[in-house]
């Protein structure tokens, strides 16, 4: 397996207490650029199996080369859009990491339907095949977008607005959906409701690659990237490994016994203009910018409360927004062929 500190900017930090060869994991979208981060960590501390469910739709196989030689790896191809795919891959199974879903606001008012038989379709497939296979705990892939136009800053769990767009409406509907499993079932889960999650891996191409890796490519291009609005836009924006630590030690938290949504982030702002005038720092360029109109469905600001993981689940971010920009961008510098 490749160097996970050397080549991806990843510490080897511990974020469980318990023996991960005890146990068997299912990540869904493992190919992704966090499941396959979640991946090479359960693989690195020695987990007993670590079963991968993807379509390759908008993962790739690249992230999962590494482990293809790895005896508890297993690939399963496969979409969470057929309910027999679902229950093929919990088969021995103790913890569900699920990361599948189709992301991007602009696509899914570009193409709702899509959007919806994946996230909202797809979600309860996997759910319910947990509930069947008798699951230990599921922990999901929440999304800050559920805020929709609450303008309340920061960003406190129990308090939401209306969705401003139908990816928005998804990941609300897959909340809604856990809470009725734990209600009615018993099956209880833990939903990460993850702040614009940036880092190694993530993909720069494409019409609905994220603002990271999108002005990273243009700063190594030398190039203008184009700034939707007037850059007075903000984020929360969390490098993945803090994600990494959210989601293990949302899977080991002792004493749940019911469903429940915790903020992952760092607790901070950056605007768009900031985060442009960084990346071209680094690349040593001049920070020239145009703009275009604001898109639709845009969260105006956020700013995440983690009061709640951190007495919960005693989640602290280990890697701030700045320091985590400057190893992607280190990532990315090494690794992106220029001019793609």
């Amino acid at each position: 397996m490749q160097d996970y500190n050397a080549t991806d900017g990843i510490s080897e930090a511990v974020f469980h207490s318990s023996d991960l060869g005890n146990y068997h994991f299912l990540v869904t979208g493992g190919a992704g650029f966090i499941g396959s981060h979640l991946v090479e960590y359960l693989l690195r501390h020695k987990a007993g199996k670590v079963r991968v469910l993807d379509n390759f739709s908008t993962g790739s196989i690249d992230n999962l080369l590494p482990f293809q030689e790895n005896p508890a790896f297993e690939l399963l191809e496969g979409d969470i859009r057929e309910p027999e795919h679902c229950k093929a891959a919990m088969q021995d199974i103790d913890f569900v990491l699920h990361q599948a879903a189709l992301g991007s606001v602009p696509r899914s008012i570009s193409d709702p339907l899509t959007t919806n038989n994946v996230n909202i379709t797809g979600f309860l497939n996997v759910i319910t095949a947990a509930r069947d296979a008798g699951v230990k705990r599921m922990v999901y892939a929440a999304s800050s977008s559920t805020y929709g136009d609450s303008k309340e800053l920061p960003k406190v769990e129990d308090n939401i607005g209306k969705p401003l767009s139908p990816y928005a409406v998804t990941k609300y509907v897959n909340e809604l959906y856990a809470d009725v499993f734990a209600r009615t079932y018993g099956f209880n889960t833990i939903g990460l409701r993850y702040f614009n999650v940036f880092g190694p891996r993530q993909n720069p191409l494409g019409a609905y690659a994220a603002v990271i890796p999108l002005f990273i490519k243009a700063a190594l291009n030398n190039e203008t990237p184009t700034i939707n609005g007037d850059g007075l836009t903000s984020r929360d924006f969390t490098y993945v490994e803090n994600v990494i630590q959210a989601n293990m030690k949302a899977l080991f938290f002792d004493g749940l016994d019911k469903h429940e949504i915790f903020n992952i982030a760092c607790g901070g702002q950056t605007t768009l203009n900031q985060l442009w005038e960084r990346i071209a720092g680094m690349a040593g360029i001049e920070a020239n910018v145009q703009h275009a109109a604001e898109r639709l469905g845009d969260v105006r600001r956020s700013l995440a409360s983690i009061d709640k993981a951190a007495a919960v689940l005693g989640y602290e971010p280990q890697v701030q927004a700045a320091e985590g920009l400057q190893k992607t961008y280190n990532w990315y510098k090494t690794n992106l062929k220029l001019n793609t």
